[in-house]
């Protein structure tokens, strides 16, 4: 790809609703959205997480009859267990204490148009079971309420977990898992679409110019080869940020494989071992915990290049520098992969005010998996 040269191939349908993709996995999706979107039949979209399940799930509410509705995102790994009823169904006042008032839950306000359950394998069991009933006839009470309600909402589910597995661990209702999969569309993980990426490329570096007033001279061909080298553990949302990150910092410069390079998370640079890749384990928490020891790795690496320039530079003088180092090192014990992970939660958390939300993106985890995190470091 020389410059803005490159030109994304997709249909009409694919580019009003952006979905991105030549492959034949990708294109046998959007022949299943553009079948789907017109009817109210229940879908379950599945994949790992940064595939872009919302996308898609957008794409179907667009081309639905029901577009004109409103599309209501719910991340229900988000939601605490002992409130998230009550988000979804709504609750009568003085239903429990502090329900001072009367409040609609996220079904009656997506009635009409179409509901979009994220992280759909995080529901725990009880509102499972009214969530079915939704299903089935359209029927829910409030919390705190006698009285049925109905709704006319189209369902939209996601998961990033395996919800068969999960049935046979009694984790997760069968009769739910089967009226869910009416239709399953499955999106494969970024290291398996390699041939995408010059397109995914091109719509952000598109999006983030626009956005930020930079215009982007492009990639050389072997800066593309370094990025369909990468295996994405973040898949098509870790690209993103990836692609933001040279934009901004680069200022939009012609950019080749070195450049790319400092932007890849497990990348080898100069020779120096501890930037080779971390093998990305297939359970999620796992992937997550690897991810933030890598981010902490890094920093230390920093460290220990910002120390061996200063004795580099001061000659002499930098020794007394060098042996204040090794003196701290000497008394200071080396903090825990759990000291290190709670140290970096409590920075992120401080950096973005407490917004968990951006803080989970900053660390490239769950918002479901932080809620834990803070919960059992005590950071709440």
């Amino acid at each position: 790809m020389q410059g803005a040269a490159m030109k994304t191939e997709a249909g009409g349908f694919q580019r009003e609703h952006r979905i991105v993709g030549s492959t034949v996995e990708m294109l046998e999706i959007v022949n299943v959205v553009e079948q789907v979107a017109p009817t109210d039949i229940t879908v379950l979209i599945t994949g790992e997480s940064g595939v872009g399940k919302e996308v898609i799930a957008k794409a179907i509410h667009a081309a639905s009859r029901r577009n004109r509705k409103p599309l209501i995102t719910v991340n229900s790994g988000a939601i605490p267990e002992g409130i998230i009823e009550s988000e979804l169904f709504g609750h009568e006042r003085g239903s429990f204490t502090g329900a001072s008032e009367q409040r609609k839950g996220y079904f009656e306000l997506a009635d009409g148009g179409t509901i979009f359950l994220d992280e759909i394998g995080e529901l725990p069991l009880p509102a499972q079971v009214k969530f079915l009933r939704v299903l089935e006839n359209g029927e829910f009470l409030r919390v705190g309420s006698s009285v049925p309600r109905r709704v006319d909402v189209r369902v939209i589910a996601a998961t990033n977990k395996d919800l068969e597995a999960e049935v046979r661990q009694n984790l997760f209702r069968a009769d739910l898992y089967f009226r869910l999969r009416s239709v399953n569309i499955s999106i494969p993980p970024l290291r398996k679409r390699l041939e995408d990426i010059p397109l995914f490329v091109e719509m952000f570096a598109e999006e983030i110019g626009l956005k930020n007033n930079i215009r982007f001279a492009g990639l050389s061909d072997d800066a593309l080869e370094a990025l369909k080298s990468y295996h994405w553990p973040g898949n098509v949302r870790e690209l993103r940020n990836v692609v933001e990150s040279m934009l901004v910092l680069e200022k939009g410069r012609y950019l080749t494989a070195d450049d790319v390079r400092k932007y890849l998370r497990g990348h080898t640079v100069e020779g120096n071992d501890r930037y080779l890749p971390v093998h990305v384990s297939k359970n999620v928490e796992q992937a997550e915990r690897e991810l933030i020891l890598r981010a902490l790795l890094d920093i230390k690496g920093n460290l220990l290049d910002l120390r061996n320039i200063l004795v580099d530079r001061t000659g002499p003088a930098g020794r007394h520098e060098e042996a204040m180092f090794e003196r701290h090192d000497a008394v200071e014990p080396a903090f825990s992969l759990i000291e290190m992970e709670r140290r970096m939660i409590a920075d992120a958390l401080q950096r973005y005010n407490n917004n968990r939300r951006l803080a989970a993106r900053a660390l490239q985890i769950s918002e479901r998996t932080l809620y834990r995190k803070i919960k059992e470091y005590g950071l709440g």
